[in-house]
């Protein structure tokens, strides 16, 4: 009895998880073809980009389980990455910020 009690997780069906993995194929197809068919400059990078976040978060969701997690969890977890990418985006603006003043206003320049 003890032994039936310790196995009795969370099951999830076969078919959840060949799904998840299909899209993941799927994504990583779409990803691949950015580069094949030359996709260049700001969009290559947004796609990639966004075919990147996408398939981590099904994995994260799926494969982690945090999709069946209670909400407080989802967020100590996913909120941390989400303010450092938001602080990053902060100094990038700062960093451009910066190096405008000192190209216009130094005589020097770089």
């Amino acid at each position: 009895m003890a032994q039936a009690q310790a196995h009795s997780g969370q099951q999830h069906p076969v078919k959840l998880y060949l799904l998840v993995w299909g899209l993941l194929f799927v994504l990583s197809t779409f990803s691949y073809l950015v580069d094949y068919f030359g996709i260049q400059g700001n969009a290559r990078w947004v796609l990639i980009l966004l075919f990147m976040v996408l398939k981590a978060g099904l994995i994260v969701a799926v494969f982690m389980h945090m999709a069946w997690e209670r909400l407080a969890l989802v967020y100590a977890i996913l909120l941390p990455p989400v303010l450092v990418l938001v602080f990053v985006a902060m100094m990038v603006s700062e960093s451009n910020y910066t190096i405008f003043t000192r190209l216009t206003f130094s005589s020097v320049g770089l």
